[in-house]
């Protein structure tokens, strides 16, 4: 099972991905979104915000968060750290379940070709 460490690294190096993406993949990450990732089997969620092709992770709470972000996942550690090394297929994790994905429509056609 994944840390709450490795989990922070996997999504500061998912921040540096998308910082670092050209073209449709650049455009996508230039959104200025509230952004919260929930760890389900850590029962931690990492909320912050999704600016400047970048993911800034404010705070971490246990279990879920206050408020509403305008994009929110939801995933086991393991599972996010595999997504990120490239191990696991976003797509396919998706459609079984093993990762949620919730944002406005309009936000799911640009997040789309980040994943």
């Amino acid at each position: 099972m994944a840390t709450i460490e490795e989990c922070r690294t996997a999504l500061e190096k998912l921040s540096d991905n998308m910082r670092g993406a050209d073209g449709d993949v650049r455009a996508a990450a230039a959104l200025d979104r509230s952004v919260s990732c929930r760890i389900t089997d850590l029962d931690v969620t990492f909320v912050g915000r999704m600016t400047d092709g970048r993911i800034a992770v404010d705070e971490v709470v246990q279990g879920p968060p206050k408020e509403k972000a305008q994009i929110r996942l939801s995933m086991a550690g393991d599972d996010l750290v595999a997504l990120v090394d490239g191990e696991l297929n976003f797509a396919r994790a998706w459609g079984s379940g093993r990762v949620k994905l919730e944002a406005s429509l309009v936000d799911l056609f640009r997040l789309r070709k980040l994943l």
